[in-house]
């Protein structure tokens, strides 16, 4: 264990205290070494990205969400499985619309 020196603002403070409180049972140490690893976890990151899919068996009627084709009832799309990453087509948020893929898409890209 090390012992570190730095001054806080009274503001960030009162933040500290009150996380430890709620999460931590008091303990400023973990409530830092948490909220470090949450930053570093997220840093880098830019947004939501693909990281793979999964299949999907059709119960209704739906559309590709890439070319917009139409696949029936029973046909089998691949719904995208998005994590934190890095990428110019990252999303800022997970998409709310049920977004589904033909394989043509997936192939694609």
């Amino acid at each position: 264990m090390k012992r570190l020196n730095f001054t806080l603002d009274d503001q960030t403070v009162s933040m500290l205290e009150s996380l430890s409180e709620s999460y931590f049972e008091g303990n400023k140490s973990q409530t830092v070494r948490v909220a470090l690893e949450s930053l570093k976890s997220h840093i880098g990151n830019t947004g939501w990205v693909i990281s793979g899919y999964t299949p999907l068996r059709l119960n209704k009627e739906m559309t590709c969400h890439s070319c917009g084709e139409t696949a029936k009832l029973g046909d089998v799309l691949y719904r995208p499985v998005f994590e934190r990453g890095t990428n110019v087509n990252a999303l800022k948020e997970l998409p709310s619309e049920n977004w589904v893929e033909c394989s043509e898409c997936i192939e694609s890209r």
